[in-house]
């Protein structure tokens, strides 16, 4: 895994051998993170990262100066590498949170300003996330939804849906909550 942008760039951490996440691409996160550096202000919004993974687009985030991120992430050997590289990077802002993403949405009293979720491309419940998302409170008035997906999913007929940026086989939905 290698930071693409801002105050960690360029750092690299290998996640090892029982590692069996697919991760974004450094092609895909630094056209995103392009995208959003003229959409958002990073040291202002409230972030959360569902499905973390190697904690990569935590660590993109917390980069550019975001200063409350939670990473959410199941699996136990990927959960304890998002805590290896923040204690690392000696990173005060990320919250690494060992959940299941589907209780973890229920059950927080959080909303965020920008939500990022890449799930599994063969999860059942794939498209349970967006809903989840997109039905409660966790995403705050105008706030933004990124949804990571192959292309074998469209998700245009969506109300919050607003375009969908391709980077090879990585394909980002967002959503917009209106105000």
């Amino acid at each position: 895994m290698r930071i693409v942008g801002g105050n960690y760039k360029g750092r690299q951490f290998n996640p090892g051998k029982k590692f069996s996440s697919r991760p974004t691409t450094d092609m895909a996160k630094e056209n995103l993170f392009n995208i959003l550096q003229n959409r958002v202000d990073f040291e202002t919004i409230k972030v959360l990262d569902l499905f973390s993974g190697t904690g990569s687009i935590s660590f993109e985030f917390a980069s550019r100066g975001c200063r409350d991120i939670t990473s959410v992430e199941l699996n136990f050997h990927h959960h304890h590498f998002i805590r290896e590289v923040i204690e690392k990077i000696g990173e005060k802002n990320i919250r690494a949170i060992k959940a299941n993403v589907f209780r973890f949405i229920e059950q927080t009293d959080q909303s965020f300003d920008l939500i990022f979720a890449d799930p599994p491309f063969d999860l059942p419940q794939f498209k349970e996330v967006l809903l989840k998302v997109l039905s409660g409170t966790i995403l705050r008035p105008a706030g933004i939804f990124i949804l990571e997906h192959s292309k074998t999913y469209d998700f245009s007929d969506y109300p919050e849906w607003k375009e969908i940026r391709n980077y090879g086989n990585v394909h980002f939905s967002f959503f917009q909550r209106d105000l």
